[in-house]
């Protein structure tokens, strides 16, 4: 049974995971002005950057539509038998509704998981897809077991800055006001329903911050799946990604830790220097 795996350009795994588990990527939209842009395909972080940096305002994102879904669907299922498709959260996003009634046009043959997660979160459940379907699975089973894994996934992120968040009415004025005179730095959380709650605040700069978290995530996570980790950032400084990258080696035990940055989705809610380690736990 050939199973071929896809995902939301949300999941930013990056193009060489892409490109090694052979991941058919579908390109939600970034809205700068009245243009639109395809994530991971005309549009990189920098162009957020200046772009609220210029206008003071946030970039809108757009979901995908059911044709543009079945299109997408109709050329990647050529030459398989079934086709698993993992969405950014339907919390998040009218994608993963969309995705599902492009699906019924399949007669079955294409399968859609909401992730209840975003970024590198969605993209642990999507290698979860990859490693089940090299091992011969069936792909009803396939999509019963990473079901049962979503509400392991540790998503989760600490921001720089909450001007983005502000901006996007995920945080008042107070709030950004306060952040930013006593040093703030909440823990963003995706809970098992895949909403965004503010898990833990943290005082202080980023680096101190950091070693913080992932010490938390330690003492929130002690049993985890060791196959692989992200450290997943929206181009934050390559001091703190490398802290980062040293706090989790010798917290946690992972055959692998994959650093990857945030597509222009993610990065349009987050703004730069976001930082996030995510991981399944058990």
């Amino acid at each position: 049974m050939k199973i071929k795996v896809t995902s939301d350009s949300t999941c930013d795994l990056g193009d060489e995971l892409v490109a090694k588990y052979n991941i058919g990527i579908f390109p939600l939209s970034v809205v700068l002005g009245e243009k639109f842009y395809k994530d991971g395909t005309d549009i990189v972080p920098q162009d957020i950057f200046d772009y609220v940096a210029k206008t003071g305002e946030l970039p809108k994102t757009a979901a995908g539509s059911a044709d543009e879904y079945e299109e997408f669907f109709k050329k990647n299922i050529e030459g398989f038998d079934f086709l698993i498709h993992v969405n950014i959260s339907s919390l998040a996003s009218s994608s993963h509704n969309a995705a599902c009634k492009a699906a019924e046009k399949f007669g079955g043959k294409v399968k859609v998981i909401d992730s209840h997660a975003l970024s590198t979160g969605q993209g642990l459940l999507v290698l979860k897809v990859c490693d089940f379907a090299s091992e011969g699975m069936a792909a009803d089973e396939i999509v019963k077991k990473v079901n049962a894994l979503r509400p392991l996934v540790n998503t989760s992120f600490v921001p720089d800055a909450l001007d983005y968040l502000h901006k996007g009415g995920r945080c008042s004025l107070a709030a950004l006001i306060g952040a930013k005179v006593l040093k703030l730095h909440p823990m963003i959380s995706e809970n098992a329903e895949g909403q965004l709650i503010a898990k833990k605040k943290y005082m202080g700069n980023m680096e101190r911050c950091i070693k913080n978290y992932i010490a938390d995530l330690k003492e929130s996570f002690p049993d985890y799946d060791k196959t692989r980790c992200f450290i997943t950032h929206s181009t934050a400084d390559k001091e703190l990604v490398d802290l980062a990258k040293k706090c989790v080696a010798e917290t946690f035990v992972f055959d692998e830790v994959i650093e990857t940055v945030a597509g222009s989705i993610v990065t349009s809610h987050c703004g730069r220097n976001t930082l996030g380690v995510l991981f399944i736990s058990k």
